[in-house]
């Protein structure tokens, strides 16, 4: 992998449009001056706002008249792939003209384009969308599928397992990633029948460099005790949406209690450190940057809300991925767990 990668940028992306994925742009410019990158959208807005970093200054323009708008549905995005922001980028890693693209997005229509137009790796059903947690414990957590497929089956569950222990193992450095499928309770019996044939097929995993331990149940996820969360991207993206939920509960509750009287003012310098850590712990846009596994080619989605430090861990992500070669290390899983695997008998339909 070249040492200077190329990131293609959706620049019309995100709340904040141009503005925010720019200034995000040059954040990672800052952090990587390694970086080189192809900005794709409206190019007068764009070299409006690359007038403002210098530093980025000589980044390619390609100018685009569409824009893949949050209320577009994936059929009309995918027929204006070759006139839009979003298509643009993904097309660039396509033909070989970037390494990776980062979009903030309409998800759906992200993840429609990118399909069509990358094509899923040899072996894989469905890709998947991935995301970094954080945790209790020494490392985050990796959790999907977190929307891409509302509906799984087995053998769609036991490819995300082999594609997030993967990606725990290029990101978080984890030797043997603790892999979990998220469920209604930890015993056997629970759950689906689609959840109890993975488990069946993810326990005759022999070898790799990753292990099954069973079910999860939702609150225990960011506890520590798991490296990698399997779910069907229904049930993922409503745990996900509650956990970000709860942490901004969280967050604007304790602001409230602090405000609330001299004494809670008084409180709150005295407890200022934990509370910018706990704040910093939350910020989603710490943990920005959600991965489609499962593609010929790499594509991160960016929170549609993040700011520009946000939008500049989605490009780090991307030039982590890029260069340490995730799609390459997927595959190799791939063979070695079907190579031990023994297909096991199917389950019973329903939830116990």
């Amino acid at each position: 992998m070249d040492k200077a990668p190329r990131i293609a940028i959706d620049a019309m992306g995100g709340d904040g449009g141009p503005a925010t994925m720019i200034a995000g742009v040059a954040q990672a410019c800052d952090r990587d001056s390694s970086l080189r990158f192809t900005l794709f959208g409206d190019e007068a807005a764009i070299r409006a706002e690359l007038a403002r970093y210098p530093q980025i200054a000589d980044s390619r323009v390609v100018h685009c008249d569409d824009v893949i708008t949050g209320d577009d549905k994936p059929s009309q995005a995918i027929r204006r792939t070759k006139t839009s922001s979003m298509g643009g980028a993904i097309l660039a890693v396509k033909d070989g003209e970037a390494v990776a693209a980062v979009s903030a997005g309409n998800t759906g229509a992200l993840m429609a384009i990118a399909k069509l137009s990358l094509r899923t790796m040899h072996g894989i059903d469905r890709p998947a969308l991935a995301a970094l947690m954080p945790t209790l414990g020494d490392q985050d957590v990796v959790m999907l599928d977190l929307g891409a497929n509302t509906d799984c089956d087995a053998r769609n569950l036991v490819e995300f397992a082999v594609m997030g222990a993967a990606y725990s193992r290029l990101a978080l450095g984890v030797a043997s990633p603790r892999v979990r499928l998220l469920n209604i309770g930890t015993e056997e019996l629970k759950g689906t029948g689609e959840l109890k044939d993975a488990a069946a097929m993810l326990r005759q995993q022999t070898g790799g460099a990753w292990r099954f331990d069973g079910f999860i149940e939702a609150d225990r996820v960011c506890r520590g005790e798991v490296d990698v969360v399997v779910s069907d991207g229904f049930s993922g993206n409503i745990a996900l949406k509650a956990m970000e939920g709860t942490a901004r509960f969280i967050t604007d509750l304790l602001k409230r209690a602090f405000s609330s009287s001299l004494r809670s003012k008084a409180g709150f310098l005295l407890s200022r450190p934990a509370f910018a850590l706990l704040s910093h712990h939350l910020n989603p846009n710490n943990h920005n940057g959600a991965v489609f596994l499962g593609l010929n080619g790499l594509v991160v989605k960016s929170h549609g809300g993040a700011d520009a430090n946000g939008v500049a861990n989605a490009i780090d992500v991307a030039a982590k991925i890029a260069r340490q070669d995730l799609t390459r290390r997927i595959t190799d899983d791939l063979e070695d767990f079907r190579s031990h695997a023994v297909e096991p008998q199917p389950s019973q339909e329903g939830v116990e």
